[in-house]
Parts: structure tokens; sequence; C-alpha cells
């Protein structure tokens, strides 16, 4: 059987039989031609399991890991251990990693304000990237990315798996290609959780295992604080985007990919630190997020880091509403189809793992709907498919969320281009385009 007639039979059939994609034979996995070597950049939590998954797939090898943590750089090699063969070599410093030209392909799972650098720094040494959501930690590296990958020819993938996922993908044919609901004009996210306080954190010594100049990176310096590193940093403006890039990403991604709309009109933000008192969390915990289209849409996104009060029945997911009923997904693989009387017309379960919590924060959905975008990536690298969720694609839906974070740091109602998002007539708002970093780590393409 040649190779792909396999992955388009055997991902479908393995689907349809609620196995997975890791069901391949040992020759496609072995065979020199297809093999692809890869670095995986951040595998204390995302990266690692990013890892075991590409690990798993055919002709794919995890030849190196990059962290500059300690703890991190032992889960990953456990994590990889007896997925292949050959162990990965470490190397901390991404910057002697690219110098490296061994490996195809660079996975990036670090914290945000890593992502875009190191992509466009991948890019520029010749390697292709996966990178995760968000991939910008402002709009400006958004655009200096999307360049880079048309400058040095080379495929750039966004983690907004969703894209590939099989169910989904039939949906949007549905409301797309067959206008199930008639014209969309209408479409909400949301996002719960149950987020602990992280109060405030003490300045102390550096821990031994870790690099924390390196892991600052692009980053201005700060002190090192005892509730930063491993999660935390999400919620501090210098490294984090807030709770919209972390998860908004995802549902606005799936309502803008549905709604067919690229660009905004008008972003405006409700929201702020609300659910306990003043700690080092400075973004959002709560937080409203509408966007006004052109063509009479808009979208909406509510996110509630601190209050695990399920909307819709589930902890987060997206609706459609449309002229001729609605589209409901709870956060999985599924969907269902409503009509203007509220009866339920049609339903599309999730088939494998469907009791996945949809709030998991390293997967949402377990290992077929990462694989499987993982694969897509793979694969376009081989010349055997095309991409679902370029880096154009990934950038537009991520600078959504980067506006929404402009609008509620600015205390401002962003009026837009509608051919690029840029902000119009706020010079103010618009110096959060992009930030600043620490000397010589400014990212240029």
């Amino acid at each position: 059987m040649k190779r792909r007639d396999f992955l388009k039979t055997g991902t479908m059939a393995g689907l349809g039989a609620g196995l997975t994609i890791l069901n391949f034979p040992v020759f496609g996995k072995n065979a020199p031609s297809n093999k692809l070597v890869l670095g995986v950049m951040g595998v204390n939590s995302r990266g690692n399991w990013l890892a075991q998954c590409a690990a798993k797939l055919p002709g794919a090898e995890i030849g190196y890991i990059c962290d500059v943590e300690d703890g991190a750089i032992a889960k990953g090699l456990k994590a990889i251990a007896g997925a292949q063969q050959r162990q990965p070599t470490v190397i901390k410093d991404i910057r002697k990693l690219l110098e490296r030209k061994d490996f195809d392909a660079l996975f990036v799972a670090t914290p945000d304000h890593w992502h875009a650098p190191a992509a466009i720094m991948a890019t520029a040494a010749g390697k292709h990237v996966y990178v995760e959501k968000p991939c910008a930690h402002n709009p400006h590296e958004g655009e200096l990315l999307t360049a880079a990958a048309k400058k040095y020819n080379r495929l750039v993938q966004m983690g907004n798996q969703r894209r590939s996922w099989p169910n989904l993908q039939q949906a949007v044919k549905e409301v797309k290609e067959q206008k199930v609901l008639g014209k969309v004009y209408y479409g909400k996210g949301w996002y719960v959780n149950n987020r602990a306080p992280i109060g405030i954190g003490k300045k102390i010594s550096v821990p031994a295992t870790l690099d924390w100049d390196l892991w600052q990176g692009p980053a201005p310096r700060r002190d090192y604080l005892d509730n930063i590193v491993h999660y935390n940093w999400h919620w501090r403006w210098n490294w984090g985007t807030s709770e919209t890039c972390n998860n908004a990403t995802h549902e606005l991604d799936c309502l803008r990919w549905f709604m067919d709309v690229e660009f905004p009109t008008k972003v405006t933000s409700a929201g702020g630190r609300y659910a306990y008192p003043p700690d080092d969390w400075e973004t959002p915990d709560t937080q409203v997020l509408q966007f006004e289209f052109e063509g009479n849409k808009a979208i909406t996104w509510e996110g509630r880091s601190c209050s695990p009060f399920e909307l819709e029945a589930a902890g987060r997911g997206f609706a459609l509403f449309g002229e001729n009923g609605s589209l409901y997904n709870s956060g999985g693989d599924n969907y269902k189809l409503i009509d203007p009387k509220g009866k339920v017309i049609k339903e599309v379960k999730q088939s494998a793992n469907p009791n996945q919590s949809v709030t998991n924060t390293v997967s949402p959905a377990g290992e077929f709907y990462d694989a499987v975008h993982i694969n897509n990536f793979l694969e376009s690298i081989r010349g055997n498919a095309t991409l679902n969720s370029e880096i154009n694609i990934g950038y537009r839906s991520t600078l959504l969320c980067l506006l929404g974070n402009i609008a509620q740091r600015s205390g401002r109602i962003l009026h837009t281009d509608p051919t690029n998002g840029h902000i119009l007539n706020d010079q103010e708002a618009m110096q959060m385009w992009e930030r600043t970093y620490e000397k010589g780590w400014a990212p240029k393409v």
C-alpha cells in the first residue's frame, strides 16, 4: 500500500472504529525516505505531550529537546522513552540548537513570549515550524512571523488543532457550502475554569535547575519570584497573554472559520481581576470580548478563569446563529444543528476520547485529535498534504485575542481596519501593537 493511500484511509478508518491514528505499521515509521527529525522547544507540559504524540507517528523522530529547566528536561526524556529507539539530544539554548543542520522542523511550546521569536529564528535557520497558540505575544510579532514564513519559504502551522478535527471539518462544509443555517450573523464562544489565586510572589534566589535569563529570553528582565514558573506566567503581561490567548484562541478561531470573517472593524472588552483580592495576577480573570465585522456579523467570547459554572452545559465551546437555525459545539469534535424552533435536527458526537475534559490544560480532546493536526503538519512537509492552519490563518485568529487585550488594557473601544486589523485613529492604543524587548533580543525578518 502506498503511504499516501494509507494515510488517507487509515486515519479515517481508525477514527470510525474508535481507534487512533497511532496504529500505523512499523515499516512506515522506519522508512528512511519518510523520516522527519524534529526538535521540541519547551517540554514541561504541552510540549511534552506534543513530543509524545509526534514520536508515535510514522516517519517522525524527536531528535532534540530544548528547555532551560532540568525538571522539564527530565520529563521530556521520560515521555519519549519507549516511543522511539533514539534518545533525543538535549540543547538548552535555542540559538545553539538552530545551528544544527540535522533536523527538519521545530515545535515551539514555550511560554507565550517566546513563541514568535523562536519561530522566526527557526524559519531563518531553514526549519519548518509548529508553533503553539498563541503564535505571538503582540500583533507586530504575528506580522513578522507571517512575513518570515514567506521570506524563508518555510511551512509554519499554529496549534489551533480544531482545524484538523474531522467532525468540525464536516460541520464547516455544512455551514459554509451547504448553507444549512442560511446567513450566519452571530457567533458566541466561552471558556470557564476554577483557577486558584496565585498570591504575592516572594523574591528568592533562582533555582540552580533553571536558567532564568534564557527563560526570559526576548522579554525585559524581571526579578525571579516563587510564583511564576511553571504556569502562573500566563497571568503576567511581561510573559503571558491572558486567558484570551491561552484559550479563547481556539473558539474564536472556530467562529472565524465557520463565519468566514477575517479582520474586525470594532473591538470592545469588559472585565478585570475580579475573583480574588489583589495578587500578582495582572490579566483579567473575568472578561467579555465583542468583535464586529463587515457584512453585519458579530462575535462575542466570555471567559471566567476562576468560576467553573458551565455555559450551555459545557466548560468551553461555541455557538453559531443564522437565519435558518443554529449550531452548538461543546468543546470537542462534536456539534448539533438546531432548527429555528429549538429542535435538534442533527447531532454528531466525538468518536475518539469522548469523555476527555474539554478544559484539560494539556490536551482538551486527547491523543487522536492532537495527532491528526501534527500529522497534517508532517505530511505537508513531505508534500502529501496542505496545512490546515498555516500561519496566516493562525495569526488572524490570534489577533482577535490580542486586540481584545489591547482594548482591555487601554480602556478603549477600538476601531480597526478591516483589511489588516490595525487600530485606527488611536495612537495610544496602537502603541500596544508591539512590545519592548530585552536589548539584543528583538525579532527581525
